[in-house]
Parts: structure tokens; sequence; C-alpha cells
């Protein structure tokens, strides 16, 4: 397997955005369950020799969390977590995330899993990365139809902080909390400004000139396809399989 696999494009870019030196430093990372991608990138942080811990909700042994959720949710309002993982089944350009549904509530419309410590995690964690594989018009909407966690609050709400970015599978967008607006940063192999826009339902700034997503270098590539496969196979076989044609571990 030579090629760049679009799931080694995305855990890079999401390792990029957890280094980035601008930001509050991620010194202890958590990962909800069912996230192999996100989990990708941050073993590519840890295992390219960052100083970073990482707490994996869904990871099978050796797992930090004894009673699961409760104890990430305790260490998060201690302030001891710098970086989570959201997403939604909707996404608005103010950084809304809507994991409820569509419709009236309680109405009869598409149902998303259900908020969980959504909205919880994204005000009490300094740094939220959100990601989502599909772009279209009916994840990235102009306005979501429930609020299960707010990009933004008013002054008088206290929170540590709000999304850093946005990644999907078409691109990158930096969040600018101070103006509850996305900024294109990159569009990946394949996509343009204009294919953005028309797959996008909230508006965003872009650059006169969008750069193109950078593929993980060859360092990179070694590291997912060597170390960080093999610390995930046992907790997502499926994924390791698919991508990097590796069995589980027995």
């Amino acid at each position: 397997m030579s090629a760049v696999q679009p799931e080694e494009r995305l855990a890079a870019a999401l390792a990029r955005l957890i280094l980035d030196p601008s930001a509050p430093p991620a010194r202890h990372i958590a990962v909800g369950a069912a996230s192999p991608i996100p989990a990708a990138a941050c073993w590519l942080v840890a295992k390219s020799g960052r100083p970073v811990r990482l707490s994996l909700l869904h990871k099978r042994s050796g797992n930090p969390f004894t009673e699961g959720s409760r104890e990430l949710f305790d260490l998060t309002g201690q302030g001891r977590i710098d970086l989570f993982f959201l997403g939604g089944g909707q996404i608005d350009g103010e950084a809304n995330l809507n994991l409820i549904g569509t419709g009236e509530w309680p109405g009869d419309g598409v149902r998303f899993p259900g908020s969980f410590g959504s909205a919880f995690m994204y005000l009490m964690t300094p740094r939220t990365i959100l990601f989502r594989e599909e772009h279209s018009p009916r994840v990235l909407v102009p306005r979501v139809a429930h609020v299960s966690a707010a990009g933004v609050t008013p002054p008088e709400v206290f929170r540590r902080g709000t999304a850093q970015a946005l990644v999907t599978g078409r691109c990158v967008f930096r969040f600018d909390a101070q103006r509850a607006r996305f900024m294109l940063e990159s569009v990946h192999p394949g996509e343009s400004l204009a294919s953005i826009r028309a797959e996008t339902g909230f508006d965003f700034d872009a650059p006169a000139e969008v750069p193109v997503t950078p593929d993980p270098t060859a360092a990179e590539l070694a590291l997912l396809r060597g170390p960080v496969c093999e610390e995930m196979a046992e907790t997502y076989p499926d994924f390791c399989a698919r991508v990097w044609d590796r069995a589980a571990v027995a």
C-alpha cells in the first residue's frame, strides 16, 4: 500500500491541529467512543515522541477509565483534560452541534444518537476539535435544528474554550470564536473553494488562495502504518483491516 488513504490524510491534519503552537498545549487528550480517526491522530502525535497523555474511552484493554464516561467528566470538570473531539448530526456556522435530531421536538424527524455529555465537554474543555467525515449540506447547515452543544455563549456563561477547528472529509476550517465564524484553512486534494461552498450549508470566510491540505509525510505514514496501527488493532479492528489491511490482535 503506497497511495495515501483519505483516513491517513485526515489523521495527519488532526495531528497538526493538536500540535498547533498558537493553541494552548494539549498535555492530556481524551477521545470518545467510536472515533478511530481522531484516535489515530492522537497516537500519531504520541508516537512522534511528543509528551502527551492519551485517554481513550473506547480502548478495550488497559483503559484508564474504570467507570467509563463518569471519570472522563470528572477529569474534565477538574480542568485535567486539555483537548477533546466532538461531532454532530448537524453543525452550523457558529459551531453549534446537534446530536438530538431534526423536526419539531420531540417530533418524528431524523433521530441522532443523543447529546450525552457534549454540552459539558464543549464548555469545560479548553480546546475542542470538531470532526465529521461527511461534508454535505445536510450535515453542515445554516442553523442546527436543536442545539446540543453551543459553539459560543454569552459572556456571563463560564466556559474554558470552544472549537479550535472543524475537519471534514473535504476540508479544514478554523473557528474564530470572537466572530462566531469559520474560515476555510485548506481543501483536501480534488476539492476547491467552489466545491466546498456548494457542499456547505453555512457561509464562511476564505482566503484569496486556498491551500491544499498537505499529505502525511513519509515519516508520518510510516508511523501510521506501523506503530499507530499496532496500538489501534485491538480497539478498532475493522478500521485497521479496511485502512491498513491489518487483522485484529488475537
